[in-house]
C-alpha cells in the first residue's frame, strides 16, 4: 500500500476531455468512486460535456468499453471504475489481475492514458476505507487522469 500520494500542481482541465467505464455491479461502492472523480475533474475546471460516462455490467467488461473510448477518439485520458470484493474464493484477485493487464494493454495500443480505478479488497469494509471512507481513491485516479492527459497533451504538441 503506497501512503505517500505525489506532490499535486495546480492543473486546467477546461480543454481536456475525459471518458468514464464505471462497473454496474457494487454499484453503491462504484457510484461513490464516480461522484469523486466527476467532482474532482469538475473542480479542476473540465466541463461536463467534456466526460463521457459509460456503465457496463461487471469489472470484467471495463477493459474492452476503455477501449472503445480511447479508440472512439477525442478523450485525453479514460478512467475505469469498478470494485471487487473477496469471498469464499480467490475470484476477485484474478479478475483483478486480469483487468489490471488488460487495462494497461488498452493504454499501450492505443495511446490514450487508462487509469486502473478498479478496486480490489478482500473485505467490504477495505472497500468501503477506498470508496467512502478515509482513503479516497476516487480523488486519486482523476488526480492520476488530469496529470497524464496534460502530459499527453505536451506530448502531442512537440510531435
Amino acid at each position: 500500500m503506497s501512503l505517500q500520494a505525489p506532490q499535486e500542481n495546480p492543473i486546467d482541465g477546461r480543454r481536456l476531455a475525459f471518458g468514464i467505464v464505471a462497473a454496474r455491479y457494487n454499484a453503491g461502492l462504484v457510484d461513490a468512486l464516480l461522484d469523486t472523480v466527476q467532482a474532482r475533474l469538475a473542480a479542476a475546471g473540465v466541463k461536463p460535456k467534456a466526460v463521457r460516462v459509460v456503465r457496463v455490467p461487471g469489472s470484467h467488461e471495463v477493459p474492452v468499453a476503455a477501449q472503445w473510448l480511447a479508440r472512439a477518439g477525442g478523450r485525453d485520458a479514460v478512467i475505469a471504475l469498478g470494485v471487487l470484493v473477496g469471498g469464499d474464493t480467490r475470484h476477485h484477485e484474478m479478475v483483478g489481475e486480469s483487468v489490471s493487464h488488460a487495462l494497461q494493454r488498452v493504454a499501450l495500443d492505443t495511446r490514450v492514458p487508462v487509469i486502473n480505478g478498479v478496486i480490489v479488497a478482500d473485505t467490504l469494509a477495505q472497500a468501503e476505507a477506498r470508496c467512502v471512507g478515509a482513503i479516497n481513491r476516487g480523488a486519486e485516479f482523476a488526480r492520476a487522469a488530469l496529470e497524464m492527459a496534460e502530459l499527453g497533451r505536451g506530448f502531442r504538441r512537440k510531435s
